[in-house]
């Protein structure tokens, strides 16, 4: 019972008489029943904003079998990709109608992601999305059966399973062929953690684009992702560069913050970019037109990807067939990457 001069929630019955309309079609508009005039949703929407209405989540979810709500599985949330992928899912489940609990893992072993899993079904969640780009938790994800419709994003093409993600490989292949364009004779690059499957998508696209072209494939330089790795790595290849390896011109980095890192480590060095060595990153950070200089990276657009994600989930609800098409990257020119230097 509320106290005295407490206010009352406005209720269904509050806002058929508000819109002069019956209990029932108040409901089938708070449902999205498709059988309702266009007018007469409008003034329905109307009286709900207008009073203030929030439907009551658990009756409807007595009613519809629904609670509106998919679980987000996922881990590294930390790092700018995965972060960006949780904001486009937010984003694309709440212009659906739809909320979004989360679930960060503090390791990405199967038990993790299981137990993660039967939290939200337990929850009575409508589906999962689960977005790890880490080796186990998308081994545990192949072999898991969930009890409602469970999707996996940035996990790459996946036979057995629903999937959404970004053509890693086309998007260094973009990159690499940029940087052979303008004359390098080959293009090292610096890999992201070897458990990370984008990581391993930017090897091969790289490698692949390399070997269509002719050009020798230099041995790898290792990161993690963070820039204190990109510099390592910076001061590593101005080392070789200055030890006579004339071929080192150009460098395709895993991702922008390892890039941030290497161009510290090369202005250190006392080497320009990109008169001694062109540079191009991955991801398209906001600061990358603030670097220096601006750097040339490869876009992922999260929110298409968060897009065709929710998308997928609904058509799985709806029991409709729907394959997915990769998201494709994008290549964005700036000042870091330029024509190779002649041989001295």
């Amino acid at each position: 019972m509320l106290p005295d001069g407490a206010p009352r929630a406005s209720a269904l019955s509050d806002v058929a008489v508000h819109a002069g309309v019956s209990h029932q079609t108040v409901s089938r508009v708070v449902n999205g029943h498709p059988n309702v005039a266009p007018a007469t949703r409008e003034r329905v929407q109307r009286a709900i904003a207008e009073l203030g209405y929030r439907p009551n989540t658990a009756a409807r979810a007595l009613v519809t079998g629904s609670t509106r709500s998919f679980g987000l599985v996922t881990s590294h949330i930390n790092q700018y990709g995965p972060a960006q992928t949780l904001l486009g899912l937010e984003k694309a489940a709440r212009a659906a109608g739809y909320s979004l609990g989360v679930a960060i893992l503090d390791d990405d072993s199967e038990a993790a992601v299981r137990e993660a899993v039967d939290r939200f079904v337990a929850q009575s969640v409508d589906a999962v999305i689960a977005l790890s780009t880490y080796g186990q938790a998308v081994e545990a994800l192949r072999r898991f059966e969930a009890p409602v419709p469970l999707i996996a994003v940035q996990v790459g093409r996946d036979e057995s399973r629903p999937t959404v993600w970004v053509a890693q490989e086309v998007g260094a292949e973009l990159a690499t062929r940029h940087l052979l364009d303008l004359g390098h004779r080959t293009v090292h690059h610096v890999t992201g953690p070897p458990d990370s499957l984008e990581a391993r998508g930017r090897v091969a696209g790289w490698r692949r684009a390399l070997v269509a072209a002719g050009a020798p494939v230099p041995e790898c330089v290792h990161g993690d992702w963070w820039p204190s790795s990109g510099h390592a790595a910076g001061r590593e290849l101005a080392a070789r560069l200055r030890a006579g390896e004339d071929d080192l011109t150009a460098v395709f980095v895993a991702n922008d913050q390892m890039a941030l890192g290497l161009l510290s480590a090369l202005a250190d060095e006392g080497l320009s970019v990109p008169g001694d060595v062109s540079v191009v990153g991955f991801d398209d950070v906001p600061e990358c037109p603030y670097f220096t200089p601006p750097l040339t990276t490869v876009r992922q657009d999260f929110a298409e990807l968060g897009r065709r994600g929710v998308e997928l989930v609904l058509a799985r609800l709806r029991g409709e067939p729907l394959e997915s098409q990769p998201v494709l990257p994008q290549l964005v020119v700036r000042r870091s990457t330029g024509p190779a230097r002649r041989a001295v």
